[in-house]
Order: C-alpha cells, then structure tokens, then sequence
C-alpha cells in the first residue's frame, strides 16, 4: 500500500527546533550550566485549558527532547500551542527515545517523549524519581502504527505473517523470492533481488515494540530478549539513527525493507506491508492500529498510565505492531512555573491537539484513555 501526502514534509521541518538539550533559553546557574528547572524567564498560568478548550498560555521556554517516532505529532502541537499562545517557546529535540529518557533524568529538559515505558528494572524509574523529588508519570500521548516499509520494483502489494517478518529481519529468509515469501504472494513478481533490512541503529522505543511483537508471535525466530538497544545485535542488515534516516534509507535503497512510525512512512511515499496473524491480510493504519489498542491495558499504579499491549492480539482488523509514545514527566516540579508550562502545554496535547493527529497518520487516544490522560496531568505542579 502505498500512501502520499503532499506538503507534509515541509511541515515537519518547519515547526520542530531541534536544539540540544542544554538550549541557550533554558535557566542556568551562577556558572552558565542549565538547571533541572523549567522555563526561562516568564511566569505560567495556573490552568490547564480554558473553559472554551483553548490552550491555557504558558510564557518562556520549554524543552524537551525524545522519541523521532512523534516529531511529527509533536511539530503540529508546538505550531498550534505557540500560535495561541506567542509568548511561549518550546523546542523538541528528536532524538530517540533513549537519549529524551536520558536527558530527562539528567534534569536538562522539562518532559522527554518515550516509546517505551520508564523501566523500573533498569532503575529508570528511581533515577526519575530522585531528580523530579516526586513521582514520575508515563502518559501515553500519541498511537502509532509501526510501517513495514519496503522498495521493491514491480511489487505494490506485499503480504507477511509474524515468522516470515521475523525470518527476514534476523537473515534466514535473504532473497525476495524466497519459496515462503512466494507462498504468500503468489500473484507478486517477487525477484531474486537480495533483502536489505533496515533497522535503528540508536536506542529507540520504536525498535523495542517491534521486537516485543517479534517475541510475541515468534519466540521460536526472535530468541533475544526486547530492548531498545540492541538492533545490531539481533537483526540482519544496517542500522540508521532515527526514524527519519531508516525512512530515507528505505526510500533510496531497492531490495529493502524497514521498521519506521507510519507518519514517517506516510510522509516519505513508502510502499508498506499488510500482516496477516490468521485473519487475513491487514493494512496498516491509524484505524487498524486503533483495533489493537482495544486490547491494552493500563499496567502503571497511581497517575502513571504506563500500557500492556496485546502484540499477538486476534482481533479482526488488527495491525499489531503498534507504539505508545509516552510523555515523561514529574507530578510535582521543583520549578513551579516548569510544572505549569508543562501542565499547560500536555493538556493541549491531550484534548485539542489529538485532533490533529488523524491527518499526520496518528490514531488519537480512545475516549477512555483520554481521559485518565487528562485526570493525571491536571496533578502536575
């Protein structure tokens, strides 16, 4: 399937700054080194949105940095925030979800985009805790559908079922035309062309659903536990940092095939893949996607709404290789106007703002997350 939408690549560079971490506008102490605080000078407002649904204005600066998979997402906010409100300033880094967790625990921005849950077991958690001095929250702002994006002359629809995904992306199925491949496709002129798969090579939440749905539909292939490091370890191929270079990779590069957030594969015209998990083949898209999330659940305690998702779900019309992409952020700030902005601001992501996310290819929160969404970011201060 292939899908176009004119001027979105424009648009996605001209909203997002990405500036590093430690951005010139952000507080700084007596020694010109950023602090764990929030917006440079300004005040905030004490709401979250105003009674006719508006944003609620924050002033001064605010950084973040995170997950590629929502850059696009995240340009449409920071484009409609900052155009109701003009005396705000927010700059998001894209950079992965590892380095945005990083960053966020090293008190150098306000919230970090995530694709993956703050990991208690990697002391993730405890180190978020130690610098927010409060309870750290996980809430799930953005749905994406994870592309199987390919570049395969003469071939416009493709078919994979989990194992023949897992086979290729670890190197036992190595040619197009492999005879299980062939067994799928069987009114497709697959060629003799060599696989080139196409993975991250940086710390990426995106790499980490994909294995968890490789390890749910085939331990058997897909021995190695899922993480969001370890692509060059586990996968066949070559690794390309972010969600835009394993995109433009794809795009270049005939014989291959890749992992990448739909809205990147929407926005550079990439053939993708239809799964079949036993009900017949399945496209992707934000309403596929929106039928796996149907199954998840939340597994944080408290305010934190961290999810389980069913990868080897059966639902009809299911595409299960899905991500969450998770705002990170601390109940209470040690800056009060940061905690503010930053209410302000995620309010707006998660009330008007999800409008916006269907257009960009983006299945917008169920009703029912939303709102615990919400409930929990009016707690931050």
């Amino acid at each position: 399937m292939k899908l176009t939408r004119a001027g979105l690549a424009a648009g996605v560079l001209v909203a997002v700054t990405a500036l590093a971490a430690c951005s010139s506008s952000a507080k700084t102490d007596a020694g010109g080194k950023p602090t764990a605080g929030g917006p440079s000078s300004g005040t905030s407002s004490s709401a979250s949105t105003s009674a006719g649904g508006a944003p609620t204005c924050s002033s001064g600066t605010l950084n973040a940095e995170g997950s590629t998979a929502q850059t696009n997402a995240m340009t449409a906010w920071i484009n409609g925030y900052t155009k109701a409100c003009s005396s705000a300033k927010i700059n998001y880094n894209p950079t992965g979800s590892g380095a945005g967790v990083s960053q966020f625990n090293a008190g150098q921005v306000q919230f970090a985009g995530s694709d993956s849950a703050l990991d208690p077991t990697k002391g993730e958690v405890a180190t978020a805790q130690k610098q927010c001095g409060s309870a750290p929250l996980d809430l799930p702002m953005v749905i994406g559908p994870i592309a199987l994006g390919y570049k395969l002359s003469g071939v416009d629809k493709l078919v994979l079922t989990p194992d023949l995904v897992t086979k290729i992306f670890t190197g036992k199925i190595k040619t197009w035309n492999d005879p299980a491949v062939k067994a799928k496709n069987t009114s497709a002129k697959l060629p003799s062309t060599a696989i080139n798969v196409i993975y991250r090579s940086d710390s990426s939440g995106t790499t980490s659903n994909f294995e968890k749905f490789l390890a749910a539909n085939d331990p058997t292939d897909f021995t190695a536990k899922p993480a969001k490091d370890n692509a060059t370890k586990v996968f066949a191929g070559q690794g390309k940092a972010g969600s835009q270079g394993v995109a433009a990779a794809i795009g270049s590069t005939e014989g291959s095939i890749g992992y990448v957030e739909y809205s990147f594969a929407v926005n550079g015209s990439l053939a993708t893949a239809s799964l079949d998990t036993g009900s017949g083949p399945v496209d992707v898209s934000k309403d596929s996607a929106s039928a796996t999330l149907a199954d998840a659940q939340v597994v944080g305690t408290g305010d934190d709404l961290s999810l389980k998702i069913n990868y080897a779900t059966k639902a009809s019309g299911a595409y299960p290789v899905v991500l969450a992409t998770y705002e990170i952020a601390c109940t209470k700030y040690k800056d009060a106007a940061a905690g503010t902005f930053v209410k302000n601001f995620l309010s707006y992501t998660a009330s008007g703002g999800q409008s916006l996310l269907a257009g960009l290819g983006y299945a917008p929160l169920p009703s029912s997350l939303q709102a615990k969404v919400a409930a929990s970011i009016a707690k931050i201060s």
